[in-house]
């Protein structure tokens, strides 16, 4: 059972892991609170992958003395050398007496050892019965770890009757500027955005995320068909990886700039293997995969099955039934057939509204 000064530490740990949501991918977003005698002497957040995880420097910047103290993490401490040393050792070396973790770690690597270990040097181990959003701050890395996917979520900016574009194909502005700037905070903490040869062609649009604050990129993913992306596009200006994807290699290696690579999944002779797709983002520790894409793959992703949340931004206009629709849903011709969804969260941007969906049966 938590304290309250143990529940206002431990959410202040899950706080400040925030600090981390653009910059400490592939890894978890972490974070860690040292007090001692009610008072905190020092916290501390995981930056980067590579960098110092939050254990150490919390520990780094504690203004007194971590012998006997309580420390509060987000997530378990690892147990495991990987690019850094093991957390559950600097704990121990630093004398603490308690540990308390909101959630333990689904990585096969550490999941329950890290607890082991603590509790074997004598430190006192509690795991929270509530995880106060230390798991939905980290949903994609959960759901990497547990189910060998990366958590996908569709992004999709609509007006009020469900159109995506005018009937001459121009979008912008659909949405307003706040909710523009809402996307680029959800491209700047997903590992990948991937979109489709069309919305290139139509939109020539750049897939960065332009926000404050130091990360890398995500990797751009652009799936091909027959179409292929011409070599001015707009994308390609602009730093980080590409990877595009298609049915079929035609392409000379050498046209193409360093950091653009070719992959191809053939599900049929113009099609890609969406699954596939799936798996290769996963090996590339891809935890949140953000799909920015027209209604054909979009439908494609949908009628897979292979969608988390569908974000809607949807705009107080309308284009009308010629404007371009959400989603192509083939085989959707009566009102059994309807992909449902369960709404998740509704929160008011400016004059628009931002809709999170979950597809209903959904892990």
């Amino acid at each position: 059972m938590l304290s309250s000064n143990d529940e206002v530490f431990l959410r202040r740990a899950v706080t400040i892991a925030g600090n981390g949501l653009f910059s400490a991918r592939p890894n978890p977003r972490v974070g860690c609170v040292i007090a001692k005698n009610g008072r905190v002497i020092g916290e501390g957040w995981h930056v980067r992958a590579g960098d110092a995880h939050a254990e150490i420097n919390a520990l780094a910047s504690a203004s007194d003395s971590t012998v006997g103290a309580d420390v509060y993490v987000s997530l378990e401490p690892c147990s495991h050398t990987g690019r850094t040393p093991p957390c559950v050792d600097a704990l121990i070396e630093a004398g603490v007496a308690r540990v308390i973790t909101a959630t333990t770690d689904p990585n096969p690597k550490v999941c329950g050892e890290g607890v082991s270990r603590l509790r074997a040097s004598g430190i006192e181990v509690v795991v929270a019965e509530s995880d106060f959003g230390a798991i939905e701050l980290n949903s994609g890395f959960f759901k990497r770890m547990l189910t060998g996917r990366p958590q996908i979520r569709l992004k999709i900016a609509a007006t009020l009757d469900g159109r995506t574009a005018a009937h001459d194909g121009s979008s912008r502005w659909i949405t307003g500027a706040e909710a523009r700037a809402d996307v680029h905070r959800l491209r700047a903490r997903s590992c990948a955005v991937v979109t489709g040869i069309g919305t290139v062609l139509a939109d020539d649009p750049r897939l960065t995320a332009r926000v404050d604050g130091t990360f890398a990129q995500p990797m751009r993913v652009i799936v091909q068909g027959r179409r292929r992306i011409p070599m001015d596009a707009q994308l390609f200006n602009e730093p980080g990886r590409i990877v595009l994807v298609q049915p079929e290699s035609d392409y000379s290696h050498a046209a193409l700039p360093d950091d653009v690579g070719v992959l191809v999944l053939s599900d049929e002779p113009e099609s890609v293997n969406l699954e596939a797709l799936i798996r290769f983002l996963s090996e590339q520790e891809c935890n949140e995969v953000l799909l920015e894409s027209g209604p054909t793959l979009s439908g494609a992703f949908l009628a897979q099955g292979l969608v988390d949340e569908i974000w809607v931004y949807q705009s107080a206009g309308l284009l009308g039934d010629r404007g371009r629709a959400m989603f192509e849903l083939d085989g959707v011709n009566t009102i059994s057939d309807q992909i449902a969804l369960h709404l998740k969260e509704v929160t008011r941007m400016g004059e628009d509204l931002r809709l999170i969906y979950t597809p209903r049966g959904s892990s």
